[in-house]
């Protein structure tokens, strides 16, 4: 089974891009839930995507909870900079959803609220706030995949 990043009302075009590319290079599914900071058609994402597009599973969604109901069995870790445990202090199997918020306000707080013993986050220095959402969602994912002996990558 693949992985799953989630992209919680996303708002820069080139970040989804980038992410796709890597869900493209990895076999990983992304999901984007609404609303979205852009227009699907915006060229920036596409160049951001390059030409892969076609090799990305996308699947868009209304809101969280869609996501959740159409995945009842999934493993959900929700990345925050307000988690107390890094992201690498975790085992990833098979399947599981890695959940990101919007760049400018993360995820929202009752989510964290209700799964603190999921939450991950990366670690940094305090000069700064947070790391990209491309670059965050590329480490976790790859970790990920590391820990499951890069499963159909070469």
């Amino acid at each position: 089974m693949p992985f799953h990043i989630v992209l919680v009302e996303p708002e820069i075009p080139a970040n989804t891009g980038n992410i796709s590319r890597t869900c493209a290079a990895t076999g990983t599914i992304l999901h984007l839930v609404r609303p979205l900071g852009f227009d699907t058609d915006d060229r920036t994402l596409k160049r951001a995507g390059l030409d892969y597009w076609h090799s990305v599973h996308i699947e868009y969604h209304d809101s969280f909870e869609e996501v959740l109901a159409a995945y009842p069995q999934g493993r959900f870790f929700y990345a925050s900079t307000k988690a107390s445990k890094p992201y690498s202090q975790f085992d990833y199997q098979d399947g599981d959803f890695f959940v990101f918020g919007k760049e400018t306000k993360g995820l929202p707080q009752e989510l964290i609220d209700a799964n603190k013993e999921t939450c991950i986050r990366m670690p940094m220095t305090d000069t700064v706030r947070s790391l990209n959402l491309s670059n965050s969602a590329a480490i976790i994912v790859y970790e990920a995949l590391r820990q499951n002996d890069f499963p159909g990558l070469e």
